[in-house]
């Protein structure tokens, strides 16, 4: 029987993406917060739009922060400096209606933090519940040496690459706004070629279409897609419509949380539906998340599977996993119980542990809000470290041998 062939798509967007802009503010403060007060509870969300930035929602912290201020310089850092851009950092009204979080929410982690003080450690650790209910998964591949599915690699790669070419001066008529798309074909589980290639990209007025796609091809797609996925089949759009001035805030309202599928693996792998940026750690949305990627990786790194999906489940208020189930898709060298097994063995996935472990209360966040939070060489992000790959391996051999 011949291998099956089919086609997956992910795709990416610019650090200038609307959604992408709320996404950093919003991380932007978390850091600010943790900077000062590493117990900070903390769920900042950000909306954008024509002139306008709005935080909202709820904080619990000792530091005091200017956050008009961390709003404006995040604009600035992104590139929306220029009022013809229809938002500029120093001219863009902010408003900030952040509360204190709910005590009915808040209770659990706060008699952790009075139970930490004593000697109790691990008594600590089973009391800092889940801060809601929700499942979360993780995902790992060895197709990529990111550990990610290609489509969702290369998206990524394309998006960064379009931001480098606008800061550097490179393209200077790019603006801050842009999408990739990737479309890879597959035969079985190999990915053999890319078949399509999206991309749109914000630029000045004055250019024409035609500039725009001879750079956009020989600047930012044949930097980035390796010349063997490449052949002359492959379809490339670059700005389909034919023109993106308007874009940014101005162009469509941003909203911190609305790009989960390209924060995690560009739809390869399910999703728990919680997003990221602007949550502190106790928040299993995000630390639960980190942590099932950890664990796939390491699963992956050890050999133990080519690909394989972990999901991790939570009650709100209580410290351990109500359920870990895992599926390598038929590429495990052990049972998946047997692997989930494993896990339970080698990763200790209560909130508190997954804080103290990956190093969760530092300010860290901000960097992860564009581009992808996993899969990131350029970034020393704890969650992406193969440290329990060795005993994984170790522990697997003993299983099969017994």
């Amino acid at each position: 029987m011949s291998e099956q062939r089919f086609l997956f798509t992910s795709e990416s967007v610019t650090e200038g993406h609307p959604d992408k802009l709320a996404d950093q503010i919003s991380d932007a403060v978390l850091d600010a917060l943790l900077a000062q007060d590493p117990d900070s509870r903390v769920a900042c969300e950000t909306s954008v739009t024509t002139g306008l930035v709005l935080l909202f929602g709820e904080v619990s912290s000792q530091a005091r922060v200017n956050f008009a201020r961390i709003a404006r310089d995040t604009i600035a850092q992104v590139g929306y400096t220029d009022t013809k851009f229809g938002i500029d950092a120093e001219h863009a009204a902010v408003l900030v209606s952040l509360d204190q979080q709910s005590a009915d929410i808040a209770q659990g982690v706060d008699v952790a933090l009075e139970q930490r003080k004593g000697s109790d450690h691990d008594g600590y650790l089973d009391s800092v519940g889940a801060g809601d209910q929700g499942m979360v998964f993780g995902f790992a591949t060895d197709e990529t040496p990111e550990y990610l599915p290609t489509s969702i690699a290369l998206a990524h790669k394309l998006a960064r690459r379009l931001t480098e070419a606008r800061k550097s001066g490179e393209i200077p008529y790019l603006r801050p706004d842009g999408k990739t798309q990737v479309t890879v074909e597959y035969r079985g589980d190999t990915p053999v070629r890319v078949d399509t290639v999206v991309i749109s990209a914000q630029h000045d007025p004055e250019v024409e279409i035609e500039q725009i796609r001879e750079d956009l091809v020989a600047k930012v797609i044949e930097k980035v897609v390796p010349e063997g996925l490449l052949d002359d089949k492959t379809r490339i759009f670059v700005n389909p419509t034919g023109r993106f001035v308007i874009g940014g805030p101005h162009g469509d309202a941003g909203l911190t949380g609305r790009k989960i599928i390209v924060d995690s693996y560009g739809g390869f792998s399910r999703h728990g539906g919680g997003a990221f940026s602007g949550k502190d750690s106790t928040k299993v949305d995000r630390s639960g998340a980190y942590a099932a990627r950890y664990v796939a990786k390491n699963l992956v790194a050890a050999g133990l599977a080519k690909k394989v999906e972990v999901q991790i489940a939570y009650a709100i208020g209580v410290a351990r996993p109500v359920s870990i189930f895992v599926d390598s898709f038929g590429t495990g060298v052990l049972r998946n119980e047997e692997l989930a097994g494993l896990i339970s063995s080698h990763f200790d996935l209560r909130p508190a542990a997954i804080i103290e472990e990956l190093g969760l209360k530092r300010p860290i966040y901000r960097q992860t809000a564009a581009y992808g939070h996993f899969g990131r060489p350029d970034l020393d992000l704890p969650w992406e470290r193969t440290d329990k790959a060795q005993a994984l391996r170790d522990a697997a051999r003993g299983a099969a041998t017994n």
